[in-house]
């Protein structure tokens, strides 16, 4: 006799595989490996990712309060380093203790990676230093890319970590770069604009992340084709 109920078996999840071909990744797997085999055991994936993104938080917050000193400013390199090692070592250490959770671990870091990445942008165009109009569009272009990682895991089965031989990680390094300058360059117009130095450079990153969103789309939207997906 045929039981014609719904199945209750769990459905297994096949996780995309990652493609991370950034600068610092070999030597950034390497720390994240010893950090991940001397981490205390009550110390969890998911308390990891609420340290990034406490991060996050202050790393706006340090941008927010450059208005009263530019000192300020430190909370926010510090703040940068917090959520690189919780964001950078959530999913690490639950690799390395088979404990995966592919579903629960995919949907709750990326949602907590894009209010962070708001969080983080927003305080930038919140500073003496940067407009917010620019600074959105950075996190547009950002999220963009985010976008299109997502939808490629979906539909090729890749998550691509890196662009341009870029990753999280070398962002990171590179706004903690252009925070270590702020106080030296200033947040005055520049060339006759209403644009300080940073709004231009702001724009140009927005640009390139914009830029290549569509090159990537197009790119894999010409490979799915040719499959005849």
């Amino acid at each position: 006799m045929h039981n014609n109920l719904p199945s209750t078996a769990t459905t297994t999840i096949q996780a995309p595989t990652r493609i991370q071909q950034n600068i610092l990744a070999r030597g950034e797997r390497r720390v994240l490996n010893w950090l991940c085999a001397r981490l205390p055991g009550w110390v969890t994936p998911d308390q990891l990712t609420a340290l990034g993104f406490a991060g996050a938080v202050l790393v706006a917050a340090g941008y927010m309060l450059s208005w009263i000193d530019d000192e300020w400013l430190g909370l926010s390199l510090a703040g940068y380093i917090v959520n690189w090692f919780g964001d950078s070592l959530d999913g690490s250490l639950a690799r390395w203790r088979h404990i995966e959770r592919p579903s629960y671990g995919y949907f709750v870091d990326h949602s907590v990676d894009g209010l962070a990445i708001v969080l983080i942008v927003g305080g930038i165009g919140a500073s003496p230093y940067f407009r917010l109009d620019v600074a959105l569009l950075g996190a547009i272009g950002y999220l963009l890319l985010a976008i299109h990682t997502f939808l490629s895991a979906k539909v090729l089965g890749e998550f691509r970590l890196s662009y341009m031989a870029g990753g999280p990680t070398e962002l990171r390094l590179m706004l903690m770069a252009m925070t270590m300058i702020m106080p030296l360059v200033g947040g005055a117009s520049v060339l006759g604009t209403s644009f300080s130095a940073f709004d231009l450079f702001g724009l140009g990153v927005a640009s390139i992340l914009v830029t290549l969103f569509v090159i990537q789309s197009l790119a894999t939207a010409r490979l799915l084709r040719k499959r005849g997906g």
